[in-house]
């Protein structure tokens, strides 16, 4: 198989199973139960009730898909770009000693976009 696709595939099965255990944990959370017996407590039906707790559910599944995309896919990404600057870099060290400080900002800029994709993730889930 090729490595790529595996890779894909590995990082889309730990963002599947980072989904179920965060909906998992988000429907043993506290804070959403009371929101909902006070919404229980404030309307006439149950199904009003039902309907309010389903939708937060699927908001929070959503919200923690959008974040494991968001990490996911910018670690694919800033492991590629390391690759082949990382791969740059040595070639061009062993031909010039010298180029080693020119070239290690640039694996340092390319290894951020993992960063940024962490920090869009946790302003997903926090906000």
């Amino acid at each position: 198989m090729n490595k790529k696709i595996f890779v894909a595939l590995l990082f889309a099965l730990v963002g599947s199973w980072a989904c179920v255990f965060a909906q998992e944990a988000a429907a043993e959370n506290t804070v959403v139960e009371t929101a909902v017996e006070s919404v229980a407590a404030a309307s006439e039906s149950t199904e009003e009730v039902s309907e309010a707790k389903n939708s937060s559910d699927l908001v929070q599944a959503i919200k923690y898909l959008a974040a494991a995309l968001a990490v996911g896919i910018a670690c694919i990404g800033g492991a590629s770009a390391v690759g082949k600057i990382g791969s740059a870099a040595m070639g061009a060290m062993s031909e010039n000693p010298e180029a080693s400080g020119k070239a290690i900002p640039f694996v340092g800029l390319a290894e951020g976009i993992c960063l940024w994709g962490f920090i869009v993730a946790f302003l997903i889930i926090f906000m």
